[in-house]
């Protein structure tokens, strides 16, 4: 499992966040990684933002990727890093071909919506 959170406002690198846009996306990244810690009975945290595409950034949007961790969830720490490119991958190829998709219903979203929210607010 991993989270993505991103700013409201569309931008494609972390310098072209205001400061203000900057503080609050690190503030829900804190507050929510916090949470999903404990939902998920982790005992660390991974975030993660790609910022250009050199840095592996396929989606020109900023974003940062949460993840928790457990004792043992991969054998190399690092290879972390290659499941998050495979993600990002996925996600280009999803955006760009929707085809695969299937939405899933309101009722589903909105309760997905209503547990992150008690994280968050």
């Amino acid at each position: 499992l991993h989270v993505l959170i991103c700013p409201k406002r569309e931008v494609k690198r972390v310098a072209d966040l205001t400061d203000d846009e900057n503080i609050e996306l690190w503030r829900i990244a804190h507050k929510l990684g916090r949470q999903l810690e404990s939902y998920h009975n982790a005992s660390s945290l991974t975030f993660c933002i790609q910022d250009g595409p050199q840095a592996g950034q396929s989606v020109p949007h900023v974003h940062i990727h949460i993840l928790p961790r457990k004792i043992g969830d991969f054998e190399n720490n690092d290879d972390i890093y290659d499941v998050i490119n495979e993600k990002e991958k996925e996600l280009k190829r999803k955006l760009e071909v929707d085809i695969e998709r299937k939405d899933r219903s309101l009722e589903v979203m909105a309760q997905e919506a209503d547990e992150y929210r008690k994280f968050v607010f």
